[in-house]
């Protein structure tokens, strides 16, 4: 079983990078700063943001579904994002060090299973989600602070 992850297009958000205050203010955004190593997850390049490194936060609409599971939250995006980062059969950084509450949906975007892995976990949570042929996708999340992470695609002849 082959699974794809990729992270969300910088086009969505490049009316936001580089904008004034007041512009970000008006998309109900805010312009931060990394702090520290592994506090910032980029969800375009997948990777956390340096310490100094500023980054947007925002509220994204990551389950864009008209039944009870639609949601959003604020994420990041680092401001020096290029494009989409994409991992085929591996996690992303971001992945590594977090607890992941990892959430499977069905092609109508229901809630169908749904588990926790632990650092260093997440590739085995994937696949066990994946094994039940009615999952559609995963979405990952980080489970400290509840924020979407990043979605699961099937991939390949064997999806």
């Amino acid at each position: 079983m082959t699974y794809r992850i990729t992270g969300l297009p910088r086009a969505a958000f490049s009316h936001l990078i580089g904008a004034s205050e007041a512009e970000l203010a008006r998309h109900n955004a805010v312009r931060m700063t990394a702090s520290r190593p592994q506090s910032a997850p980029c969800r375009i390049t997948l990777v956390d943001a340096e310490p100094g490194e500023t980054l947007i936060l925002v509220n994204h609409v990551s389950h864009d579904v008209a039944n009870p599971y639609r949601a959003s939250h604020a994420i990041f995006v680092r401001e020096t994002a290029e494009a989409a980062a994409t991992y085929v059969d591996s996690v992303p950084p971001v992945f590594a060090p977090r607890i992941l509450s990892l959430r499977a949906f069905d092609e109508q975007g229901m809630m169908i299973d749904a588990l926790l892995t632990q650092p260093g976990e997440a590739d085995d949570g994937i696949r066990q989600l994946l094994a039940n042929p009615a999952t559609a996708y995963i979405h990952a999340h980080n489970a400290t602070r509840g924020c979407f992470s990043a979605r699961i695609d099937r991939h390949g002849a064997a999806a």
